[in-house]
């Protein structure tokens, strides 16, 4: 809704108030101001000038060489290309000096030989929108009223020194959808009275209940219709005035007739329609429920075919408007029209927002319809309208209005007790105060033994119920001057479980190091639903499916983020790591629901580290892959309770996956996805992995506890252990671990050689041990004992040798 400001002061008293002023005011009621314009901001030296001559420019065809008044001593001369300017009109000059918007300056030329000392100007060149110019002038210069003053601001008579505000709207606010409706918000707000426009005009004798007959027969969808009629009206400009508050509101002028429906509708909230009195062919209008293929061509020069539950104002045969949508062509107000029949009526909300959403069609008066028009206006925008089509369209307004009134127009009653109000914002307003801001607001409002009673005025369609008067009252004292409460608790204010925090350490940790959250479908198909699950059992299927692809509930999330690097792989990113934490959904035996698992899944593909600079690329493999758990393990307190072992698993590559145990026991795997199955995702090396965090996030962690730096030196050994190949690497480091007792602190498996001077059956393992004792020197004695033991236990368990 854009609101003028010097419109709105014809409504309420803006003295002593900037536009800014009041765009914060009325944003901090409630009601968000988005902005405010001036359309005319920066323009000077655009004045209206009178063309006192205008000629064929000798040198160019398509050029006029015009002898403009400006209000100086001396005429000046301007060639123009407009080819609709002539002697005669009144027109905006800028003169030299001028800056139009785009920062584009008029300065003195010559053209063809002849001096120009200024520009006759289009609206669009003073900064009009194109589409709210009026067509006649919508491919030339703009002509003014003969009445303009010479030498006076254009600016000025255009209004483009006045300050638009747009107000951003919510569903429930119609009410603010007019001037008034605004006008009654801003003296709530600044504690001033609304001026309502005087409804005084002259009747001709002749009853306009002899002329037009109104028969509604779809009483539900209109149960109030008005009709007014006007002989006589003189098709013409509006006058500027009108056509300027229209074009500031984002209306385009048509003629006096429409201008003045549309200029009624601002101030009112009011959709109004005209009918050609002559051209509707029969005397009588008949609201009805459309027929099935009936077709009507609307104002836009559309022809719509029209469905039964569709709402129509019909001659009595045809068509002739969509109700409260838009009017036919056949009764089309045009330049011949002397006859109006002026139509102003309550249709139901959701019939014209069916019609509406039906047709694809929107329109000033729908916006309104649809959200519910004030019913005791629906009388005072019809004589609002006569009275301005008598004054600037010079109409007879025939005697009385053609009425069918079957609307109920009584205010709603609502009570509430002062205690709510204040336990609710945490107040402590006294009852006299609750009713000087229903006062302001200018509700009928009474209290008796601190239980307030409201009238909701029938413009606030909004108000139903408590709540909407603890909003008003809380939005017109002012959110800012609610004080500030701590709530008061009876037990310990709440926070994160040890669950909630261990899934956010989660996320921390891989988001930290460089992966990205993805959220995917927990629905899959049938081929996917047991691929790479943890627990191979009988999918969850769904017994109404959107569709097959989405048929299962899932047992794993890595085919998803499967799905999703091979959706961004085919639109070139190429490298990605994505993961997630979501549910699984397992099948439990004589249980109707499923039970959810959490897990972790992730996804790597292509260059894990890349810099140019440097020359250096690292490509993900499986040690990235693993080197992300074990960074996460590390943060969960985990490491000393997680080893890697060698496994198989379907759709992962045999001699590049790990299972996951924790204490013992398999929680998850990690690897790179098998050949065939990359190939079939059209994807390159990728690697994955998925982790049930239930046993990780209930794994009991000791106290953490602080150590001393030692104080006492370490002592590092290194061996080199040949070993069968079938011996794992972890077998090994466990052997010594345990071998080595409280001095061993440290092992650290840091080479692999299986080369031409190893048997074909054998390969070295070579481990860094770093023995200390935190209370004193280890003598040379110890250490070898110790290291002793060490050797001897790998030689005895998994029969391995020195490498000499």
């Amino acid at each position: 809704m854009f609101v003028s400001y010097k419109w709105l002061q014809d409504y309420v008293d803006l003295s002593g108030i900037t536009p800014e002023e009041l765009a914060e005011k009325i944003t901090r009621s409630g009601i968000e101001v988005e902005g405010v314009e001036v359309p005319g901001k920066g323009l000077e030296n655009v004045v209206v000038g009178h063309v006192l001559s205008c000629e064929k420019h000798p040198e160019a065809d398509k050029l006029n060489k015009c002898l403009v008044d400006v209000g100086e001593e001396e005429p000046v001369q301007i060639i123009c290309g407009a080819a609709n300017v002539a002697k005669g009109q009144k027109v905006a000059v800028a003169k030299v000096g001028a800056v139009l918007p785009g920062n584009f300056k008029i300065k003195k030329a010559k053209l063809r030989g002849e001096v120009s000392m200024g520009m006759i100007c289009s609206l669009q060149e003073i900064g009009v929108e194109g589409k709210l110019v009026p067509k006649e002038f919508a491919d030339g210069i703009y002509n003014f009223p003969n009445n303009a003053i010479v030498g006076t601001s254009a600016i000025e008579a255009l209004n483009l020194d006045d300050s638009i505000l747009e107000l951003s709207l919510t569903p429930n606010r119609s009410d603010a959808m007019s001037m008034l409706g605004v006008a009654y918000e801003v003296a709530a707000i600044l504690d001033r009275e609304v001026k309502l426009p005087e409804l005084e005009y002259k009747t001709v004798s002749e009853e306009a209940s002899s002329v037009v007959s109104v028969d509604v027969e779809a009483k539900e969808e209109n149960p109030l219709y008005l009709a007014k009629v006007i002989r006589n009206v003189r098709i013409a400009h509006s006058p500027l005035w009108i056509q300027n508050r229209l074009m500031a509101a984002g209306i385009r002028p048509h003629n006096n007739v429409v201008d003045i429906t549309n200029y009624v509708l601002l101030e009112y909230g009011q959709p109004l329609h005209a009918f050609d009195l002559d051209r509707l062919e029969t005397n009588k209008l008949v609201i009805r429920l459309a027929n099935e293929g009936e077709t009507i061509e609307t104002l836009d020069d559309a022809k719509r075919v029209l469905e039964p539950h569709q709402l129509v104002i019909t001659n009595g045969k045809t068509p002739v408007a969509l109700a409260g949508v838009m009017g036919g062509a056949n009764s089309e107000v045009t330049d011949q029209t002397t006859n109006v029949i002026l139509e102003s009526a309550y249709f139901l909300p959701s019939s014209v927002r069916q019609t509406s959403k039906d047709h694809g069609l929107r329109s000033e008066a729908s916006s309104r319809f649809e959200k519910g028009v004030d019913p005791n206006r629906v009388k005072l925008a019809a004589e609002r309208a006569a009275q301005l089509l008598a004054l600037y369209a010079d109409g007879e307004v025939l005697n009385g209005t053609v009425a069918f009134d079957q609307l109920d127009k009584n205010e709603k009653s609502i009570s509430i007790e002062l205690e709510k109000i204040n336990r609710v914002l945490g107040m402590s307003l006294t009852t006299d105060e609750v009713l000087d801001l229903f006062r302001r607001l200018q509700f009928d409002a009474k209290a008796k033994d601190e239980m307030i009673t409201v009238s909701a005025p029938t413009r606030r369609g909004d108000l139903v119920i408590e709540e909407d008067l603890i909003e008003e009252v809380a939005r017109l004292y002012g959110y800012d001057h609610i004080p500030m409460t701590l709530p008061v608790h009876s037990s310990n204010p709440g926070g994160l479980t040890p669950h909630q925090q261990k899934r956010r350490l989660v996320r921390q940790v891989l988001e930290g190091a460089g992966m990205m959250q993805t959220i995917t479908y927990s629905l899959t198909n049938d081929a996917k639903a047991k691929e790479f699950a943890l627990d191979v059992r009988e999918p969850v299927k769904l017994l109404m499916p959107m569709s097959e692809e989405r048929s299962n509930l899932r047992l794993s999330i890595v085919p998803q983020l499967l799905e999703s690097v091979t959706y961004n792989a085919a639109r070139q990113l190429d490298s990605v790591a994505y993961y997630e934490t979501g549910s699984v959904f397992l099948q439990e035996e004589g249980v109707v629901l499923p039970r959810e698992e959490e897990h972790l899944a992730g996804a790597l593909t292509g260059l894990w580290q890349y810099h140019a600079w440097q020359g250096e690329k690292k490509p993900v493999d499986f040690y990235v892959a693993k080197g992300l758990l074990d960074a996460l393990w590390e943060r969960l307190d985990l490491a000393d309770h997680i080893r890697y072992e060698k496994s198989t698993e379907e759709n992962l590559h045999p001699g590049r996956t790990a299972a996951i145990m924790l204490n013992g026991k398999k929680i998850g795997f990690v690897g790179q996805v098998h050949p065939f199955k990359q190939k079939e995702l059209d994807l390159k090396e990728t690697y994955v992995f998925e982790v049930n965090l239930e046993p990780v996030f209930n794994t009991e962690i000791g106290e953490l506890r602080y150590q001393t730096i030692p104080r006492f030196p370490s002592v590092t050994r290194d061996i080199a252990l040949v070993v069968d190949r079938e011996v794992l690497g972890g077998t090994l480091e466990s052997i010594i671990k345990e071998a080595g007792g409280s001095l061993l602190k440290s092992v650290k498996l840091f080479d692999l050689y299986e080369g031409e001077h190893m048997e074909n059956d054998k390969k070295s393992l070579a481990f860094s041990l770093i023995y200390m004792d935190p209370e004193r020197t280890l003598t040379d004695e110890e250490v070898v004992k110790t290291h002793d033991k060490v050797l001897s236990a790998v030689k005895e368990q998994v029969n391995a040798e020195l490498r000499g």
